[in-house]
């Protein structure tokens, strides 16, 4: 796959995984536990029925022989898929994918000190201008106090917190796939660890839908809500998840990080659209900022390899 290639398919993700904060301002009674075991419990359905189409009856054995790192990447997509939907139920949309937006930062800061990756310069400064637009969306959320039910201080402050748990994982989860698509370029064997991440993703749905399940009882979700929950445990996490995994053998942790910030700008789109959060000035110009340090560094980026590529013709 060119590198093109997987920032257009990376896009798709964003894309998709942008979709769960509108859908869950149209639920009707599933809320906080319940939403989020309903989502991850559809995610690991949708997940043990792709695999095992793609994987056959190996599949279980593959789940008991899974190296640890692959354990340790499911550990940190079940924080993620159970922080970022306990988060929604307690502040706005734009206050969690705002938070969200330390991922590139916290992901660039970990694969320098441990995977010893070196970050071009254009880089860091599209993590600098990023960061600069979420914080300027971030302050004035918290300014203004958000608007809604759910933008109370306490609740909203709560929900922050919690949301913190999505970027922390995220880095973290990020370097362990890129240190594992290492093994993938430097020609380990078939079985490396780098072939079962997949898996990881499986058992993060299984542990976030096993641990919300007792806190979710009793289950009150009308049809209409457990409808729009398997959609998004199939379409907004199952589906994009795993595309995300096999992009990562093509895209630094940095970048994918960075391409991710993409989440922010559609889902306040889709919540000013269709569940009417109205977005702020300030959030349309820290979202600008955000778009414009991704746009730059794609393009410099592309023009990079463009002058590598003409200068071994030569």
């Amino acid at each position: 796959m060119t590198h093109r290639k997987a920032v257009v398919l990376m896009v798709l993700v964003t894309l998709l995984w942008s979709t769960g904060g509108v859908v869950t301002r149209h639920l009707e009674a599933a809320r906080g536990f319940e939403l989020t075991f309903w989502r991850s419990a559809f995610n690991a359905l949708a997940l043990l029925i792709g695999l095992a189409w793609l994987r056959g009856p190996a599949l279980l054995a593959q789940l008991r022989q899974a190296p640890r790192m692959v354990w340790a990447s499911g550990l940190c997509w079940a924080v993620m898929f159970t922080a970022f939907m306990l988060a929604l139920s307690l502040t706005t949309v734009a206050n969690v994918l705002v938070t969200m937006a330390l991922s590139p930062l916290l992901t660039a800061l970990l694969a320098r000190v441990f995977l010893h990756h070196r970050l071009p310069a254009r880089t860091w400064l599209a993590i600098l201008v990023a960061s600069l637009g979420i914080a300027w969306m971030f302050g004035h959320e918290m300014g203004q106090g958000g608007d809604g039910p759910q933008a109370t201080a306490p609740l909203a402050w709560l929900g922050i917190v919690v949301a913190l748990g999505v970027p922390m994982a995220s880095a973290i989860n990020w370097s362990l796939m890129q240190h594992a698509g290492r093994q993938v370029a430097g020609d380990a064997p078939a079985t490396s660890t780098a072939s079962d991440m997949p898996l990881a993703v499986l058992i993060g749905a299984l542990i976030s839908a096993l641990c919300m399940l007792p806190l979710a009882w009793p289950l009150q979700a009308s049809w209409h809500d457990v409808g729009l929950l398997a959609s998004l445990g199939a379409f907004q996490l199952a589906l994009p998840c795993l595309l995300v995994v096999h992009l990562t053998r093509v895209l630094s942790g940095p970048e994918v990080a960075l391409l991710a910030q993409l989440e922010v700008i559609f889902g306040v789109l889709w919540a000013w659209l269709w569940a009417g959060e109205q977005p702020s000035s300030a959030a349309l110009l820290g979202g600008g900022l955000v778009l414009a340090a991704l746009v730059g560094n794609e393009l410099l980026a592309w023009r990079e390899q463009a002058g590598h590529a003409a200068a071994s013709r030569r």
